[in-house]
C-alpha cells in the first residue's frame, strides 16, 4: 500500500511565530527577547526536534529553566502555538484524498508536546491520521536529513518506492528524494498555498505505473 506523508506547519496549516511569541511571553512572564534569544536562535528548539527532552515535562521544564519564565502547561504551550496556525483548507482536502488512496502519516519537526497537543491544534489533522503521527523527537532526527526518512518508511515497513511526501520546504523535499521517496513541494506565492498542484501530484503518484510495468 501507498504512503503518504505531510508536513504539518506550512503545508498543512500556515505558520507564523509572529503570533506566537508575544503570548509566550505574556504566560511565562518571560520577555519575547529573551524567550526568542534564550531558547529559539540558541538552538534548543532544535535540540527538542530532535529527540532531546523527549517528554512534555521534561521539554516544559527544560523552556521554564532556560528563559527564566514561569512554567507552562501543556495547554498553555498549545493555546500560544495555536495563535500562530491557520488551517490551509485545500492541503486539509489533499490529505484527505491521500487518505482514500493509501495510508497517510504525519512526518513534522516538532518537540515532544507538539504529539500530545495535535488533538488541540489540528483537530482535523488528528481525525485523519488517527495513530499515524510521526513527529521528529520520537526518530531522532530531524528534516532534511535523509535518516528521517528511512526511519519513517521503517516505521511503517514501507519502500521508498511506495511513499510520497507533501512538504513546504525545499530542503525537505531534497531529503526525501535522497532517501528514494517521491516529494512535492507545496509552493505559497504570495502566501497563497497552490493546493491544486499538491492534489494533482497525489493523484499522479497514486496513478503510476505499477514496478515492473512499462
Amino acid at each position: 500500500m501507498d504512503i503518504y506523508f505531510f508536513d504539518l506547519d506550512k503545508t498543512l496549516y500556515a505558520y507564523d511565530f509572529r503570533f506566537r511569541l508575544p503570548e509566550l511571553s505574556r504566560l511565562s512572564g518571560a520577555s519575547q527577547y529573551r524567550i526568542a534569544k534564550s531558547w529559539w536562535a540558541a538552538g534548543l528548539e532544535a535540540r527538542a526536534e530532535d529527540g532531546e527532552w523527549p517528554t512534555v515535562d521534561a521539554y516544559l521544564n527544560e523552556f521554564a529553566t532556560v528563559t527564566g519564565g514561569k512554567r507552562l502547561t501543556l495547554q498553555q504551550w498549545a493555546s500560544a502555538r495555536a495563535l500562530a496556525m491557520t488551517r490551509i483548507d485545500g492541503s486539509i482536502a489533499a490529505l484527505r484524498r491521500a487518505a482514500e488512496l493509501g495510508a497517510v502519516s504525519l512526518l513534522s519537526n516538532n518537540p515532544s508536546p507538539m504529539a500530545a497537543a495535535l488533538p488541540l491544534l489540528a483537530p482535523d489533522v488528528a481525525e485523519i491520521l488517527g495513530p499515524n503521527v510521526l513527529i521528529s523527537f520520537m526518530l531522532k532526527a530531524r528534516k532534511p536529513d535523509p535518516e528521517i526518512f528511512r526511519l519513517a518508511l521503517a516505521h511503517y515497513g514501507a519502500a521508498p518506492d511506495d511513499a510520497f511526501l507533501a512538504d513546504d520546504s525545499a530542503a525537505n523535499v531534497l531529503g526525501a528524494r535522497a532517501a528514494g521517496l517521491t516529494a512535492h513541494q507545496l509552493l505559497s506565492p504570495g502566501a497563497v498555498p497552490q493546493t491544486e498542484a499538491l492534489l494533482r501530484a497525489i493523484e499522479d503518484f497514486a496513478a503510476r505505473p505499477a514496478r515492473g510495468t512499462s
